[in-house]
């Protein structure tokens, strides 16, 4: 192609970038000019079947065309641009007398029992305590055999407990009916001395007002060489009060019986009924709030912990019930409804954060 026909190519596509209305326009002139098959891209595949004498002022010609294309279309580019802002810019209108709708933080919801679980972690973290998690499905070894619970235990039957499909050696994995298999974990691969806290979803074949076949739960252990009951009624004691924000509590320990500890307890905390308000603390009535106990010999014998040295204590509450008592929530089913209205009424603001030093109990 001579000089006088690339002028030609030159001056129609000009006239078709300056004639382009909008931007839409704009980007098919610009396809049909420098896309892969456009009509100055066409022109540079044919450098390769040109004589070497011609192709190097012919490549420079098309090259000159290709820059003269470009600028065109990023000038009239800029022009429809700003054309089509302040179209939108007129057409778009905000009603400013309508109300802002709120945004997360506003509308968002903490569930009770995340809150609860975080104001409990808050005040067993100021004691000491460290936080220990495991698996929701569990070795039977780990749930039962290595807790001292018997084979003929009921906790063990089928209507206690959900088991998983037996493997090939007959054995079946089960859902943990408690957090305890945390503490055996910790303790097959953690010598003492042990201060934790094991929070976390157990499962058990039961549903009712006050029970639920998955509820959350959350166990304390402590291992050393000198740690008695004296010890237990005052970690317990410090956390009924700091949990319910009490200045004082009554408390009474109840003997009991669980196969993982001896002795067993299961512990009340005193309260007053006022109309429909609980009172923590106050009045002549008892309401049982988590069971206890030292933790038992074989136990430590089964994760390899010599009892004659070590000896400790452990103990269990049900979070949601907890978080029922405090929050006044009568029914532990609607924790897991969905019920956005109910979240609504009783869950907490996300920027709520539970701390001794401000408060546990958020707005």
């Amino acid at each position: 192609m001579a000089q006088p026909e690339l002028d030609r190519l030159k001056a129609e596509l000009i006239e078709a970038i300056a004639a382009a209305r909008d931007l839409a326009q704009l980007d098919e002139v610009r396809v049909k000019a420098l896309g892969k098959k456009g009509r100055v891209s066409e022109l540079m595949q044919t450098l390769g079947a040109m004589p070497p004498e011609k192709r190097k002022s012919f490549g420079q010609a098309v090259n000159a065309l290709k820059t003269s294309v470009s600028e065109a279309l990023d000038a009239r580019h800029q022009v429809l641009a700003g054309a089509a802002l302040v179209e939108k810019l007129a057409s778009d209108r905000a009603d400013i007398s309508l109300p802002v709708r709120e945004g997360p933080l506003a509308e968002g919801r903490i569930h009770p029992v995340s809150q609860v679980t975080d104001e409990i972690t808050e005040i067993f973290a100021d004691m000491g305590f460290s936080i220990a998690e495991g698996p929701d499905i569990e070795t039977d070894f780990n749930n039962f055999t290595a807790l001292n619970i018997p084979p003929e235990h009921p906790a063990r039957q089928d209507h206690d407990t959900f088991y998983l499909p037996a493997a090939a050696d007959g054995s079946r994995a089960v859902l943990r009916t408690h957090t305890s298999p945390v503490q055996i974990r910790t303790m097959l691969v953690q010598k003492p001395p042990l201060r934790i806290i094991a929070p976390g979803r157990v499962y058990r074949c039961d549903s009712d007002q006050t029970h639920t076949p998955m509820f959350h739960q959350v166990e304390g252990l402590v291992i050393d060489e000198q740690t008695h009951l004296g010890h237990l009624k005052w970690v317990l004691e410090e956390f009924a009060k700091a949990f319910f924000e009490v200045p004082k509590v009554k408390m009474r320990f109840r003997a009991s019986y669980f196969p993982f500890t001896e002795p067993s307890m299961e512990v009340d905390i005193g309260y007053a009924k006022v109309g429909d308000e609980i009172r923590i603390g106050e009045g002549d009535q008892w309401l049982e709030i988590l069971g206890c106990g030292m933790v038992h010999p074989n136990v430590l014998k089964n994760v390899g912990i010599d009892p004659k040295r070590y000896q400790g204590f452990a103990f269990g509450l049900g979070i949601d019930r907890i978080a029922m008592l405090k929050y006044g929530m009568p029914d532990l089913r609607a924790f897991f409804s969905a019920d956005l209205r109910w979240l609504k009424h009783y869950g907490f603001l996300p920027l709520a954060v539970p701390t001794l030093a401000g408060g546990l109990g958020a707005p």
